[in-house]
């Protein structure tokens, strides 16, 4: 007994004589992502697209006339009021080509920052993705918006996604509402398949000024059952750092030529060579997992943000619609739960979402 007294007491006063440097702070994306609510602070967006944090943030609600929020359990559909102002407007506008209504994907978390999992930009509440699947004419209940899967805009080979062909879903609304969303503005880039891309520049028929569009969206990986959306550093946010600026041309020539090489590359004719003999079987080469992101590679102000006062009631910061306008919100701060990173017995809670009565 007294020998377990000597090592506790001596392990006791070895934990208060280390500096809180030395002790393992936990991964900024444990600490963000532990946060349910955003910081009642002057809306900013601090930092890089995949460094960085948001304060002021504000929800899309989950419903809307002219949109749905989907994966609700992640907790993503925050951002900057400027985003989710544009989300409600690219909304209304869709209807105008046709397209009946926004399901809107992943946004931000309530305060930004390095996510928990997937994105690696989504971190200023400037990011939106929206599903090219059109909003349908019911609500959806919590379970649907949690296991429905979005509609590919790719051609299938044998029940495998073609890279190189448009697929039938992909229609002259979908090539509407995309156009809308990169008109805007305040969005500087829309990011799509190379091949939704290719197929954006056969259908627009016009000349000059009116390809204008075509230069904000971007071909990328993936991004073939949605567009992600970015909006420029906002006014007020003077420690947001912006991305260079696409190129001015329409992006319909080599560059789209390119990345379709990139996603079928020709195969080379191999002359086939007899197996080689069985040999000792190699161990499987582990990668080194990507280092976490810490709070000290982020903005200082960010950690400022993630302590920062939350509103009393979620309601308190959801955008509301006022005769068909977005108005934003007023919320009124209260204490957050604060965290001690380097406290070894403190558990940083994380968020557990349920469906309520009327889900479904």
């Amino acid at each position: 007994m007294w020998k377990r007294l000597r090592q506790f007491l001596t392990f006791s006063i070895a934990a208060t004589l280390v500096a809180p440097g030395a002790l393992a702070e936990p991964a900024a994306k444990t600490l963000f992502g532990s946060r349910q609510l955003p910081a009642v602070m002057k809306p900013a967006a601090h930092g890089f697209y995949s460094k960085g944090c948001l304060a002021g943030g504000i929800a899309v609600p989950t419903d809307g006339p002219t949109w749905q929020a989907m994966r609700l359990s992640r907790n993503r559909r925050w951002g900057h009021p400027d985003t989710v102002k544009t989300v409600v407007q690219l909304s209304q506008d869709a209807q105008k080509v046709g397209w009946n209504g926004l399901l809107v994907g992943d946004i931000s978390q309530p305060r930004g920052g390095p996510m928990l999992s997937g994105h690696a930009s989504h971190q200023l509440g400037l990011d939106a993705d929206i599903w090219l699947t059109e909003m349908p004419e019911r609500t959806l209940s919590y379970k649907e918006r949690e296991e429905l899967g979005a509609t590919t805009m790719l051609a299938t080979k044998n029940g495998k996604l073609d890279q190189s062909r448009i697929g039938s879903a992909f229609t002259q609304e979908t090539f509407g509402l995309i156009k809308t969303a990169a008109a805007y503005k305040q969005v500087e880039r829309v990011l799509v398949h190379p091949v939704i891309k290719a197929e954006l520049c056969k259908r627009e028929k016009g000349e000059g000024a009116e390809r204008r569009w075509l230069h904000k969206v971007r071909p990328y990986w993936g991004h073939h059952y949605h567009m992600h959306v970015r909006l420029s550093c906002p006014a007020g946010s003077p420690q947001c750092r912006a991305q260079a600026k696409p190129r001015a041309d329409d992006g319909c020539g080599k560059e789209v030529k390119d990345w379709l090489a990139l996603l079928n590359p020709k195969k080379p004719k191999v002359k086939v060579k007899p197996k080689p003999k069985a040999s000792a079987k190699k161990k499987p080469v582990r990668r080194k997992p990507k280092p976490q992101i810490t709070m000290a590679q982020l903005p200082a102000v960010c950690r400022a943000v993630l302590n920062g006062p939350q509103p009393a009631k979620v309601e308190q910061v959801e955008l509301q619609l006022a005769g068909g306008r977005a108005v934003v919100p007023q919320a009124e701060p209260v204490p957050t739960p604060q965290i001690n990173p380097f406290n070894p017995f403190n558990k940083v809670t994380l968020p557990k979402f349920r469906p309520t009565a009327n889900d479904g």
